[in-house]
Parts: structure tokens; sequence; C-alpha cells
């Protein structure tokens, strides 16, 4: 059988997808348009939410991750998608085991790619799972890269989702306008920031960037709101010292618009539950970390479900 999910690239060989044959192969229907096909995957999920970042380096994964499992936490269906090329943590920081995705003939001629399972049963799908060979850099150009995204987001079976959380690439450049071009719907936008006073540069980027997706898909995506990361450390003794300095996330809400959803403080102890690939939260439930990514998650759902009433 010839693997439906091959991209020509100088990577190819180094990199792949597990393909499982289910019974035999017949000729395929010709395949829909590729926005059309991409809608009807993404039929099952009710909230596609993107998180960026106006810079790299401000713990994007982390709130990412945090996010899904505070969510998987409630109760609620969660799947990611790791769309940074050459940063991708999703597989390492949810605790997902195997090293490839699996591609499934589920019917004749018809073949999705599974999601892999993190922490709590999330979905999760990465770049990093479609290569071999981990220690390789990505160098794919914006061609291909767009290629390897089309074939997920037709691909991948997602099933029933009650979120869809999608860590995109660092900054507002092309890489990230792109891919969230290639989404149907985007259901809000979360931008997490650090404390530091956000430059101009970065903020009115972020600004543009917003722009920019609101005109080519055509309508208002609403911006949930800011996170504001490594906000401040709590010492022993329950003073707070703001390393990093203040008003950053404040800022960059007020320019965007919108709500700042919230300020998770530092704790040293992060970087080992990500190493792990274990929830900070279980670890750590009654931490000022854990207690406030749980609160930003109760709020990010009222604020999906009132964008849904309108």
């Amino acid at each position: 059988m010839s693997n439906p999910f091959r991209i020509e690239s100088p990577q190819e060989k180094r990199g792949g997808v597990r393909i499982q044959q289910r019974g035999p192969a017949a000729p395929p229907a010709p395949p829909p348009q590729p926005g059309q096909k991409v809608a009807e995957n993404l039929k099952g999920v009710k909230n596609i939410v993107a998180v960026l970042s106006g810079k790299g380096g401000v713990g994007k994964s982390f709130v990412t991750a945090s996010l899904s499992m505070a969510m998987r936490k409630i109760g609620r269906k969660v799947g990611v998608f790791d769309m940074d090329f050459h940063g991708p943590s999703m597989p390492i920081m949810l605790g997902v085991k195997q090293d490839l995705l699996e591609a499934v003939e589920v019917k004749p001629g018809v073949a999705r790619i599974m999601p892999a399972e993190g922490y709590m049963g999330i979905k999760v799908v990465s770049i990093d799972l479609m290569l071999s060979d981990k220690s390789t850099p990505v160098i794919w150009r914006g061609a291909i890269k767009v290629r390897v995204i089309q074939q997920l987001l037709e691909d991948v079976e997602w099933g029933e989702l009650d979120y869809l959380f999608i860590d995109m690439p660092p900054g507002t450049g092309d890489d990230a306008l792109n891919l969230v071009q290639m989404f149907p719907r985007i259901d809000g936008l979360i931008f997490v920031t650090i404390p530091s006073e956000v430059s101009s540069h970065v903020v009115a980027k972020s600004i543009k960037f917003v722009e920019l997706v609101r005109a080519s898909l055509g309508k208002e995506i609403p911006i949930i709101g800011v996170i504001e990361n490594m906000s401040y450390f709590v010492c022993e003794n329950g003073k707070e010292y703001y390393i990093f300095g203040k008003a950053g996330g404040l800022k960059l809400s007020n320019a965007l618009g919108t709500r700042l959803l919230g300020k998770i403080p530092l704790d040293p102890r992060i970087a080992e539950s990500n190493d792990r690939g274990v929830s900070f939260i279980d670890l750590y439930p009654d931490s000022p970390v854990s207690k406030e990514i749980m609160r930003i998650a109760g709020e990010i759902e009222s604020i999906l479900a009132n964008h849904a009433k309108r």
C-alpha cells in the first residue's frame, strides 16, 4: 500500500507515519476541496483555540499544555495540535509515550492518522511525532510546512472534542499567519506574554497579526485574552517578588482591546514537571501556579460559552 501521508521533502526518509492496513485497498473517491475537507474533519471540535506569543521565550507551550490539562481535569475532551515546527515540545510536556503517529486504514481506500495520547487521554499531534530521528532539525521551507499541516488537518482523526488547543510557532510572522489561515474557523485567540514591559514593536505586530487573521478569514475572531506568564515569584514567607517587572500583560491586553485573563507566577518546579511529562497541577494542586491555571481555564470556558450564545 502506498503511504498517503508521505511528504516529498529532503527529510522524508528521516521521519514518517506508521501505517496499519485494515482490509483490501480500493481506488479512492474523488477528493473534496481542501477547505471543505478540513471543515468536515473538524466538525466534531466545539472550540478551536490558538495560543500565540509576540516573541519566543515567554512560556507559550507551557501555558498551552497547562490549559489543556486543566480542561481535562474538569472533564472536558481535549486535543492539542503542536504546530511549532522548530521547537515542538507538547509530546514531552503532555507525557506522550509513543514515538510516531500511526495511521490506520479504516475502510478500503480511506486512511486516518490517529493522534497520540498524553495526560488523561489528551489527544496530541505534533511534528515531533512525525520524525523518527528526534535530534534532526526541521528545515522544511514554507511550502512544505503548509503541505504537512494541510495533510494533518485533513487526515487526523480528532473525533469529538470540547477543545482543540493550537500551540502556534512563536512570534507573529509568516509561519503563524499562514498556519492560522489554513483553519476553516478559529473560535478564539490567546496571547501569552511576560511582565517585563512589552516593546512597542511587539505590541504593534500583535495588533497587525490579529487584523490580518480577521481579514483573511473574513470574520471577527474573538481574542479571549492575554495571559501573563512568569508574573512574579512567591517566597516561602508569602511575599511576592516581581523579578521581570510589572504591567506587560496589562499593556498588551489594553492594546489588543481585550482582558487580562490572569498572571501565572514563577515556580522552579515547573521545569521539572515539564521534563518529566507530568501535570504540575496534579503534583502541586495547592500552589499559586496551579490555582491560577485552574481559575484561568474556568474563565476561558465561560468566555467561549458566552461567544457561542451570540
